[in-house]
């Protein structure tokens, strides 16, 4: 029923826990698809997958399900920010000339911006991921099998010829390469070659939570700040937001750092209604914002920067 009812979306995005029953009569490939879809309409979710309904009664009751460090226990992903790309590698390369091939692979193209003197540490790549969903917003350049790949651009490689695909780059000076892919390198066999023919490997890897494309209204939304929260700009955006957005909020959860208070403050909230408490003491640990939002059409990019706009 997902995309013609509003009642069973709502249900899904409303749910703590999600059972997934008469397994057996589905292929495991169906099933995998649709688990993927319920969970990126409800991130907050637990499925479970059963046969007759036969599930332990532990996964229905006592879910203890506002426990938002419960959550990030089981998932350490699921704040982090979702990317358009799945995959980076970083190369340390030499001048010359250098082969990028792939091999058949699950889409016919595949988004990729390279960006030069990326040092191969975590800090350097988040910045760099910064930089690079900017140059993903921009217009993607075709470039087919055979032609040369220019560098801090976007570019969309053509794969739909069969077989290996080989792109040429040029690296004119001593430097560090991100590639900054759609997918993974391993779902098209990707590797980079130097002109006698031997394979460069990574430096560094990593992969990132990849944006998803699906028909689903309801989504979630997961923010994650450092620093104090001015509580007057925070009323005064909260109460905005629900003013204007609360409809469409199906949930709202997380926990809050507010400028002099020694106690983190937790709060839940369902629509229009908002319901929060002073928590543990902060002690040593680091004052940060975590908040997560499950609703209709909402704009995690405006929620993120408005809410930033409220520390101190």
């Amino acid at each position: 029923q997902l995309g013609r009812s509003q009642e069973s979306t709502e249900q899904i995005a409303f749910a703590d826990v999600i059972l997934l029953n008469k397994t057996d009569l589905v292929k495991a490939e169906e099933l995998d698809e649709l688990e993927t879809r319920l969970r990126e309409m409800n991130r907050l979710a637990r499925v479970h997958r059963c046969e007759r309904a036969n599930v332990a009664i532990s996964t229905v009751l006592n879910l203890e399900a506002f426990n938002l460090d419960q959550v990030l226990a089981d998932h350490p992903t699921f704040l982090e920010p979702e990317y358009p790309f799945e995959w980076t590698g970083v190369y340390a390369l030499s001048p010359g000339s250098y082969e990028l091939s792939l091999d058949d692979g699950p889409d016919p193209t595949m988004s990729l911006v390279m960006l030069e003197r990326l040092d191969p540490n975590e800090e350097a790549l988040q910045q760099g991921a910064e930089w690079c969903v900017r140059r993903y917003a921009e217009p993607a350049s075709k470039i087919s099998p055979g032609n040369i790949v220019p560098i801090d651009q976007h570019v969309e490689l053509q794969l739909q010829i069969s077989g290996q695909k080989s792109f040429a780059i040029e690296i004119d000076k001593q430097t560090s390469l991100a590639l900054f892919a759609q997918h993974t390198a391993e779902e098209f066999n990707l590797r980079l070659g130097a002109s006698n023919s031997a394979e460069v490997l990574p430096v560094l890897e990593r992969t990132w939570v990849a944006q998803h494309e699906h028909d689903d209204e309801v989504g979630s939304v997961a923010i994650d700040v450092d620093g104090d929260v001015n509580p007057n700009k925070l009323n005064a955006w909260l109460g905005k937001l629900l003013r204007e957005k609360g409809i469409d909020i199906f949930r709202m959860k997380g926990f809050l750092s507010i400028a002099g208070e020694s106690q983190r403050f937790v709060f839940q909230g369902v629509h229009m209604l908002f319901d929060g408490q002073p928590d543990r003491p902060w002690g040593n640990e680091p004052r940060h914002n975590q908040l997560v939002f499950i609703g209709r059409n909402l704009d995690g990019n405006t929620m993120k920067r408005e809410f930033e706009a409220c520390l101190n």
